[in-house]
């Protein structure tokens, strides 16, 4: 299997900034220590493996206002791509397999809100 491109999209830059100032001054050394890890180890693992997150669509939808939203992000999905999930320390981070890239879209301490895709899909749609 050949190694996927990553692609960082300008959400996921802009949840970089974000972690960053919820970390705040106290958080700096946790900081580092995130941007290092996704540097060194998180990214070339997932394009050299990228079926490594989880499913994101493995998740059980227990709400109709959720299966509605999902079935949203499903149509604008191209049918080959694979929406997952990969688990970073205390960090969350959404990525998309799509042809020979990583399409990397959100990141997120797990103490921060949801993600937020209405700006990727206003801006890849």
């Amino acid at each position: 299997m050949a190694v996927k491109r990553p692609v960082f999209t300008e959400n996921f830059s802009a949840n970089l900034t974000d972690i960053e100032a919820f970390l705040g001054v106290e958080g700096t050394h946790a900081f580092k220590r995130l941007f290092k890890r996704l540097a060194d180890n998180v990214i070339p693992t997932l394009c050299r493996f990228p079926q490594s997150g989880r499913q994101f669509f493995a998740h059980a939808i227990h709400s109709s206002e959720a299966r509605s939203l999902v079935r949203k992000l499903r149509r604008r999905l191209e049918p080959s791509d694979d929406l997952r999930e990969f688990i970073v320390d205390d960090y969350l981070l959404l990525y998309l397999v799509r042809g020979e890239q990583i399409v990397l879209l959100a990141i997120n301490h797990h103490r921060q809100l949801s993600f937020d895709l209405k700006g990727f899909w206003l801006q890849a749609g």
